[in-house]
């Protein structure tokens, strides 16, 4: 069974951080590439950033570059998203997911909303 849980999400006034975990079953996360995606009210949902399985490719949305950064670490079954300067228009809920056999993994989604 597949299986990801967000959590970290929260308030949070512009130019702050937050800290965004994805746990995953270990059946999940063994050699799959993760991902966050975030949808905001009224807007379709969109990639935000990847890991390969290993962590040493990695990539990001050039709205988030240089502000945001995906880590993960196998050993705990995890995927982080790090997320620095945020600023409103961040205001999201962020998803982890992954694709396995092709089909799409969802979590239930984590909630940011960034004051300005």
């Amino acid at each position: 069974q597949v299986q990801l849980v967000e959590s970290g999400g929260g308030l949070v006034q512009a130019g702050g951080s937050l800290r965004l975990s994805c746990a995953a079953s270990r059946r999940t996360f063994s050699r799959a590439t993760m991902n966050w995606f975030r949808q905001a009210p009224g807007k379709e949902r969109e990639f935000v950033a990847g890991i390969a399985w290993s962590g040493g490719t990695t990539n990001h949305a050039d709205s988030v570059k240089g502000r945001f950064t995906i880590s993960r670490d196998n050993a705990k079954n995890t995927v982080y998203l790090q997320m620095n300067s945020l600023k409103p228009e961040d205001t999201a809920v962020y998803y982890c997911n992954t694709n396995l056999g092709g089909l799409n993994y969802w979590g239930q989604g984590t909630q940011v909303t960034v004051s300005s």
